[in-house]
């Protein structure tokens, strides 16, 4: 009776193993063909990519952190709506720690979840998602040229 206890027990392990990684697998495939896309678009912008992510604010844009054929270091976002590339590199805007830095001086987080590139009305800016006092979740947005906040949402 144990070993058919056992037996069952690996089976149903393995079946929902294979299940996890199957739906993990599909649930990236759209993500995949998006940077796929991205790539594409940005041509010869950027030869080596580091990092992709989608940002979804007022309208979706696809980000790519990488290197470009002279090996600098380059942020490209592409608007999915109007395809128009903006390239910039890393060098000529705040880094992330220094975004970090920015929200420090003005705010007293509690814990900072995520910080990411984005844009919104062609301004390329950083996002930080933080959760204050008492749980509350906020975002600051800050500018990735000049370093001033272009908005904050607060106390949600």
């Amino acid at each position: 009776m144990k070993k058919w206890i056992i037996s069952i027990t690996i089976v149903l392990v393995i079946v929902i193993l294979g299940t996890s990684i199957k739906v993990y697998f599909t649930s990236m495939e759209p993500v995949k063909a998006a940077e796929a896309k991205a790539v594409k678009l940005a041509g010869e912008e950027i030869t080596e990519v580091e990092d992709f992510h989608i940002y979804n604010g007022q309208e979706q844009v696809n980000v790519i952190e990488g290197k470009n054929n002279q090996g600098q270091k380059v942020i490209v976002w592409i608007p999915e709506k109007s395809k128009q590339i903006i390239v910039r590199k890393a060098s000529a805007g705040l880094s992330k720690e220094d975004a970090i830095h920015k929200l420090l001086q003005e705010k007293k987080p509690e814990k900072i979840i995520s910080v990411r590139l984005g844009m919104e009305k062609n301004i390329p800016l950083w996002e930080i998602y933080y959760r204050s006092e008492n749980n509350l979740i906020n975002y600051y947005y800050i500018d990735f040229e000049t370093g001033e906040w272009l908005k904050k949402i607060e106390n949600l």
